[in-house]
């Protein structure tokens, strides 16, 4: 037997262990000119899939166990009160503004692990949202919240907009999507990754648009583009990689923004600056939300999550002005501490050279306001 393996996938085996899975059937996106694709499912740009046998599962686990990992943090990861009358009056009216100059600030508030609240382009956009207690597809086992997200789902502005990375139960919460899209009634917008849309429709949810690596869907004048990444998918022990997974690219007119979602380090990310060079003259990103968390042990790891210091080649890769650390700090998926990843990034930030303020961490809860654009030019 093989399993794909990550915690989340640990945590889907204990909880699905008496279930046995569906046999992986055939890919109806198949397209024989696209390498990434395959007659069942999906893989990487390198033709690899990760696909780590269940030796190695329980190898990890064992040793996980034997040296009593991960330890516990050596002070509890900072949060702070959101800031929601600011950012509900910065929630623009869903579109951008005729005047430039009246436009809202773009921000970025951390609501923890890859859950961000981006506004930008005069829109409310969440990144693989997930407000519930356990990353796990039952809410009696599997990893628990650290502490609660940094805004309540009732709290949020309206969000007009919903990325999904992939199909983990860390990133894709059934009961998230559902209250999202009830809250709305229906208007906010989720784009997914290819195969997802059926399982979103199963859920009632019906404002689901699914895009392959490089395609772009416009809303609102904002640019969505999905971008391939190394990483893998499940969501059961038999539909492994019969979804893909991948990155965002967000193009607006007052910020030009990245997400990973879950990545092992690849020429992907160099990949994607190369891509769009033409229409970023003035070096690449200006925000880049990276994941630097879950990464230990490397031997098991390495593939699909990069740790901080690849986070720091990421950014360079990326060509991003400014990168924000997220995956970390909420839900004890690997080995590392909840606070060890702040303190390997500023290790690895002083070895290439980057400056704090050029690779941040917010607390949870808290909010950076950006600087907008200005006729596609950053102001100074």
């Amino acid at each position: 037997m093989r399993v794909a393996g990550n915690s989340a996938a640990l945590a889907l085996l204990l909880a699905t262990a008496c279930t046995a899975g569906a046999a992986a059937g055939a890919n109806p996106y198949y397209d024989a000119a696209k390498p990434h694709h395959t007659p069942d499912g999906f893989r990487n740009n390198d033709g690899g899939q990760i696909n780590k046998p269940l030796s190695d599962l329980l190898r990890w686990r064992w040793q996980a166990i034997r040296d009593d990992l991960p330890p516990a943090p050596a002070q509890p990861v900072q949060s702070v009160l959101p800031e929601l009358a600011r950012l509900q009056a910065n929630s623009g009216n869903g579109s951008p503004p005729a005047n430039p100059a009246g436009a809202s600030v773009p921000s970025a508030t951390w609501i923890g692990h890859a859950t961000v609240l981006m506004q930008s382009g005069g829109l409310n956009i969440l990144t693989d949202p997930v407000f519930s207690e356990r990353a796990s597809p039952v809410q009696f086992a599997g990893p628990r919240r650290a502490q609660p997200p940094g805004i309540a789902l009732a709290h949020l502005p309206r969000i007009d907009v919903v990325l999904i990375s992939h199909n983990h139960y860390d990133h894709l919460d059934r009961a998230s999507v559902v209250l999202l899209s009830q809250r709305s009634q229906g208007q906010t917008l989720f784009l997914v990754p290819l195969g997802l849309r059926p399982w979103f429709e199963q859920q009632g949810i019906r404002n689901v648009v699914e895009l392959d690596w490089w395609e772009a869907h416009q809303h609102r004048r904002v640019e969505f583009r999905m971008v391939p990444v190394q990483h893998w998918s499940a969501r059961s022990l038999g539909d492994r990689n019969q979804t893909l997974w991948g990155g965002w690219a967000v193009f607006a007119s007052d910020l030009h923004w990245y997400f990973s979602g879950d990545a092992g380090y690849s020429r992907d990310f160099a990949d994607t600056r190369e891509r769009f060079a033409p229409r970023q003259r003035d070096g690449g990103f200006d925000l880049a939300l990276l994941a630097i968390g879950s990464y230990e042990p490397r031997w098991f790891m390495q593939e699909q999550h990069i740790n901080p210091a690849e986070a720091v080649k990421a950014h360079k890769d990326l060509g991003a002005r400014r990168s924000l650390g997220i995956h970390w700090g909420t839900f004890n998926l690997t080995d590392e501490a909840l606070d060890q990843p702040p303190r390997d990034l500023a290790l690895a930030r002083q070895a290439e050279g980057v400056a704090e303020q050029d690779f941040f961490l917010l607390r949870i809860g808290e909010t950076r306001w950006l600087e907008p654009r200005k006729n596609g030019q950053l102001l100074p």
